[in-house]
Formats: structure tokens, C-alpha cells, sequence
């Protein structure tokens, strides 16, 4: 089982359209992403590039204290995560690199940026659907 996010890069955030594919590359589930934008992979203010990476599901690191993705392998990065979040631009943001996770794209707080909403449905979803491991893949 695979993750395929194809990113849309934004001058303040980075938007993804996110897609589970079995084994048998048949599409499983579709969602949305949202990361902060792409800085050059500087820590804590950029998403991370483009690339394969493993995942696997993790409970209770840092401050996210329930269960979600961990992303290894992050070139110069560590504690990068796929969890629940709302906003990667503007005033309030939940992300320091991770990928934030939703069902579609909206400006719920009327700040001029696209914010990811349900974000805690669609990260139950994944957990349902995705195993204790798999590859994601960033376009």
C-alpha cells in the first residue's frame, strides 16, 4: 500500500491532493493535504521535498499525543508527522513541517489563505485504512 501526495507549491503554504493506492494500484481513498510552504527544507518553517519516504503509525511523540504517522528518513529533519491541523499560513499555524490532513480546502478563519477542514474525520479514516507501515510518495 502506497501514500501519492501531488503538491501545488503556493508562495505561503503548500496544497496536496493525496491519494491511498493498494497493491493492486487501485485508488482507496482520496484527501487533501496542506504543509507549510517549500523554504529549501529549513527546519521547522518548510515541508519537507519531494521524495519516497517510509512511514509508520506512531503514538504520543512531542506534542502530538494521539496516534498518527510518523515520516522517517527526512533528509536533516526528525519529528515529522502526518496529523490533524488546520491552518499552514497566517496567523495560527499547526504545522512545523508536518503534513496536515483533511477532506477539502476552505478560508475558515478569513485570512486570504486556504486552511485543510476535517482534519480529525479524515486522519480516522487513515488510520482505519493504512497499515502499521508503508511507503509515502511526494510529487
Amino acid at each position: 500500500m502506497k501514500l501519492k501526495i501531488v503538491r501545488t507549491y503556493q508562495h505561503d503554504e503548500t496544497l496536496g491532493n493525496a491519494t491511498i493506492i493498494d497493491d493492486t494500484d487501485s485508488v482507496m481513498f482520496e484527501f487533501k493535504t496542506l504543509e507549510l510552504p517549500y523554504l529549501d527544507n529549513h527546519p521547522k518553517t518548510s515541508c519537507i521535498p519531494i521524495g519516497n519516504y517510509p512511514v509508520i503509525k506512531s503514538k504520543g511523540w512531542g506534542n502530538i499525543p494521539y496516534e498518527h504517522f510518523a515520516i522517517q528518513n527526512v533528509p536533516n529533519r526528525a519529528g515529522i508527522c502526518i496529523h490533524i491541523g488546520n491552518y499552514a499560513s497566517g496567523k495560527r499555524v499547526d504545522s512545523e513541517g508536518c503534513i496536515l490532513v483533511g477532506k477539502s480546502f476552505a478560508d475558515i478563519n478569513a485570512d486570504g489563505h486556504l486552511d485543510v477542514i476535517g482534519s480529525g474525520i479524515t486522519l480516522g479514516k487513515l488510520l482505519a485504512i493504512l497499515p502499521a507501515s508503508f511507503e509515502l510518495e511526494i510529487i
